[in-house]
């Protein structure tokens, strides 16, 4: 009886380590992906800032 309570114990436990593991790993992906797609729009719009500049010296 104390065996099936202590093997229930462990995987109650299990669960709770695997949950914050979980969330954490996506809270990482979340923040990444956020950091990536505000690199993505700064170098857009440099990208576009700086081609814009060169037509207008240029012309």
């Amino acid at each position: 009886m104390g065996r099936i309570l202590l093997i229930a114990a462990l995987v109650i436990v299990g669960f709770f380590v695997l949950g914050s593991v979980v969330g954490l790993i996506f809270g990482a992906l979340k923040w990444l992906l956020i950091i990536g797609a505000i690199a993505l729009i700064v170098s857009v719009v440099f990208k576009l800032t700086r081609s814009g500049g060169r037509s207008d010296h240029y012309a």
